[in-house]
């Protein structure tokens, strides 16, 4: 492990009523559970930890070929493939009770009864969980497959329901693949929410010429990585200018600058996602050298840089 010498305090944020030790979390899908790297990267040095989706019951996902590489990026089309919660309760939560950072829960499901009935599985258990990232990207089957992230109404239903019942972390998860991205964090705001991530994948499509056949089984899957990142970062500032909840932006971060620029769009923390796959240590690299950057510069904290980027206009 490295040993640090850098002054860390300048990274400490708070969401809600918690603290995190920095702002650079790994996001949903990209790290597993949170314990599957123990010798590649110390975790606890992270802000924060976001699961893969956990759906009601186990799930195979989707048929293979389901990831391909793009130029910029990556599709994958995995089909929330997990354990289920109840495994999910029995194997992960006394592992957490070991760690020292912040665990983000991510939920799934195709009616709000799933997201209840999921949360509420949670809540009846002893867990140091500090809260739920709600992936708002799934197709509600009483609205004919229509995602909840795409409208605003049930958005807020949704989060008005889970905040109900539970005095943890609320953090919706966005989708840009909507007209007006900044209503639908709106709504999210005004039932409860106390943040945003932001942005989900992007729509997108492979196709291999040779075969003339589709790279991904389901034809379209979701691109993340540097592609997306300017996407993302007009998602974020967009929402700053509207949102008084903190926002955790992501998309296309690989790189110590790419946090810099998040940040000073709007962003309190963000997640590191694609380049796990590449270097499951990309999140805990990056936190030393915000640090450098905050001591060489005249900032004092992250947080003082939050929306501070200078437009034209």
């Amino acid at each position: 492990m490295k040993q640090r010498i850098l002054n860390l305090n300048s990274l400490k944020i708070s969401i809600g009523n918690i603290t995190f030790k920095n702002p650079i979390w790994v996001a949903s899908g990209t790290f597993g559970y949170g314990t599957e790297a123990p010798d590649l990267i110390d975790v606890n040095t992270l802000g924060a930890i976001v699961t893969k989706s956990i759906t009601r019951q186990p799930r195979e996902g989707n048929p293979p070929p389901r990831i391909v590489e793009t130029s910029s990026g990556m599709i994958n089309s995995i089909g929330l493939a997990n354990i289920g919660v109840e495994q999910y309760i029995k194997e992960m939560l006394p592992v957490y009770d070991n760690l020292s950072t912040n665990i983000i829960m991510n939920i799934a499901g195709t009616d709000i009864n799933e997201y209840i009935e999921i949360l509420e599985l949670i809540e009846n258990r002893s867990s140091n969980i500090a809260g739920y990232e709600i992936n708002i990207s799934c197709p509600n089957v009483k609205k004919g497959g229509m995602e909840f992230g795409v409208d605003f109404e049930m958005t807020a239903k949704l989060t008005e329901e889970l905040r109900k019942r539970t005095d943890r972390l609320i953090i919706m998860k966005l989708s840009p693949n909507v007209t007006d991205i900044v209503s639908i964090g709106k709504a999210a705001e005004n039932a409860g929410a106390d943040g945003v991530s932001a942005i989900n994948t992007v729509v997108g499509m492979s196709i291999n010429a040779k075969t003339i056949k589709s790279n991904i089984f389901t034809t379209y899957g979701g691109l993340s990585g540097p592609a997306i990142k300017p996407v993302g970062l007009a998602a974020v500032h967009k929402l700053y200018n509207q949102l008084s909840i903190p926002i955790i932006g992501m998309g296309g971060i690989v790189s110590s600058t790419d946090v810099l620029e998040y940040i000073l769009a709007g962003s309190t923390a963000v997640q590191v996602g694609t380049a796990n796959f590449r270097n499951p240590a990309s999140g805990e690299n990056i936190i030393d050298l915000i640090a450098k950057y905050i001591e060489e510069s005249s900032w004092e904290t992250t947080i003082d840089m939050v929306g501070k980027v200078q437009t034209y206009n």
